[in-house]
């Protein structure tokens, strides 16, 4: 999968869902700000979270998104490994063939240029 175009393609059809619904969509973007912001947990650490909920529920979309955000906010390919390790630990197979899909996603999205 080509991730750059898969998120191209996928914002443009949020963009198109978040023009049928406003509201819910703001109320939406606020809850994401609101939880990302770093507190206890700093924000890497929530993109590595978001990234290992993207494995288990199998959501390509999560996975991109939060394998790019995880990258922009300084997780190390080891970082995305473990994590993936967790994942296969409590998810099993399926959560081993969506942690490759995010490793993937991890190395094309957090190259440089």
């Amino acid at each position: 999968m080509n991730w750059t175009e898969f998120l191209a393609e996928t914002n443009a059809e949020l963009a198109a869902l978040r023009k049928e619904m406003p509201g819910a969509a703001a109320g939406f973007a606020q809850l994401a700000k609101a939880a990302t912001a770093p507190a206890a947990l700093d924000t890497r650490t929530k993109e590595l979270i978001a990234l290992a909920i993207g494995i288990a529920t199998r959501c390509d979309g999560c996975i991109g998104f939060h394998a790019k955000a995880a990258a922009r906010h300084g997780a190390t390919r080891a970082e995305i490994a473990e994590t993936v390790a967790m994942c296969v630990y409590m998810g099993g197979g399926p959560s081993m063939m969506y942690g490759a899909k995010a490793l993937a996603a991890f190395d094309e999205l957090s190259a440089p240029g």
